[in-house]
């Protein structure tokens, strides 16, 4: 297969944190993109996001998200590499684009990670198709960061566990075929008594009780529980090992959410670069004026540094190293930096910028839940300063 021309905004390809693979990769993907996205997407964001995932599956980039070559999956292992340069592209072209591939890796992370062997063949080969959606079911309305004080129950019952409870902001609710549900067991206080279930869609006693709608229109929902049964055998790993399990999936993942947001903020620096080059002002153009220079320096600064902390996390944790402050900084800086960025980018169209369906307005509506999903910035500068407290 021969190997597309470099896209100018892969350049960081040559950095020593990747080998070969992945920089055809990342170059593979940057020509698909180009062929298949668009920055934006109709009003049927179910739909759209539907489509996204059957095409993902089709053109082979889930089976990044999947372990276990067997099972569909690219590698034994997830490439944190390959994920965080997926997310990247992928956030450069369509917000939603990312978000499909996200989930698929997310809400089947748990499952790769700690499946019996008949899970992971039930759900990991259609996941990676992109025939069957996942969703990762862990936030409550009382717990969101703070993971230990979930409510949601499962209680044993012969051979089957009974759900109770509620979870909310969940990613693809009402359009995904499973969801991995963490829940409250009770062997122990805190996140000593969570256990984790895969409850399919359309079990009896489990409701989509409320579509939320969000600044960047992307499927979530508030999930219900009530006298919801499933066979034991649904559990992922042994009793209390939830929060465990819950961990280690948010591990693989955390550094690939700063990935995305790299990739909103190179294309935030790649729309303002245009502008700046086009828009006349004062006889001359923006991009003449110091001022506006001088800001395209900030953001292409930012855009390396966070690209370097992300880069950094993912070899690390490649390299089999643990990466608790590494993915922490990476997700804080390359959030917090994507938001100025973008920001910038937007400054520099003008009023143009807040009008509906420009993509710089796009980028400021998807960029914003980045700053608070898997670990809002606070508690990433809890887990760096304690880390270094230690």
């Amino acid at each position: 297969m021969s190997e597309p021309m470099m896209n100018p905004a892969l350049k960081h390809l040559e950095w020593p944190f990747f080998e070969p693979r992945h920089r055809e990769l990342a170059a593979h993907l940057d020509a698909w993109c180009a062929e298949f996205l668009h920055s934006g997407h109709g009003a049927d964001v179910d739909a759209e996001c539907i489509s996204l995932v059957r095409a993902l599956g089709q053109g082979g980039w889930l089976r990044h998200a999947v372990a276990g070559t067997a099972l569909g999956g690219a590698a034994e292992v997830i490439d944190t590499r390959a994920i965080c340069l997926l997310r990247e592209t992928l956030a450069r072209y369509n917000g939603l684009a990312d978000f499909a591939f996200a989930m698929q890796g997310l809400g089947s992370g748990a499952i790769s990670l700690a499946g019996t062997p008949e899970q992971r063949e039930r759900y990991l080969p259609a996941v990676a198709r992109g025939e069957k959606l996942a969703a990762f079911a862990l936030s409550e309305p009382q717990a969101g960061s703070d993971v230990a004080a979930l409510q949601c129950s499962a209680r044993l019952d012969g051979d089957s566990y009974v759900l109770n409870g509620e979870k909310t902001w969940i990613s693809n609710g009402g359009i995904a075929d499973f969801y991995v549900v963490f829940a409250r067991t009770g062997e122990a206080l805190g996140s000593r008594g969570i256990s984790a279930f895969i409850v399919d869609a359309g079990t009896p006693g489990f409701e989509i009780a409320e579509r939320i709608e969000v600044i960047a229109p992307h499927p979530l929902a508030r999930l219900k529980f009530s006298d919801c049964r499933i066979p034991a055998s649904q559990r992922i790993g042994a009793p209390a090992e939830g929060f465990k399990i819950a961990m280690r999936t948010l591990d693989v993942f955390r550094t690939s959410v700063a990935a995305a947001a790299l990739g909103f903020a190179r294309r935030g620096l790649q729309e303002g670069l245009a502008q700046a080059k086009s828009r006349a002002m004062f006889g001359a153009h923006l991009a003449d004026l110091p001022l506006a220079q001088a800001k395209l320096a900030e953001m292409a600064c930012t855009v390396d540094s966070s690209a370097l902390l992300v880069y950094r996390a993912a070899w690390q944790r490649d390299q089999g190293q643990t990466v608790t402050r590494e993915a922490a900084m990476a997700k804080l800086m390359a959030t917090e930096g994507a938001q100025q960025v973008i920001d910038a980018a937007l400054q520099l169209h003008g009023g143009r910028g807040v009008r509906s369906g420009e993509i710089v307005e796009s980028l400021y509506r998807e960029i914003r839940a980045l700053r608070i999903y898997e670990g809002a910035s606070e508690v990433q500068q809890l887990i760096i300063g304690r880390d270094l407290l230690k």
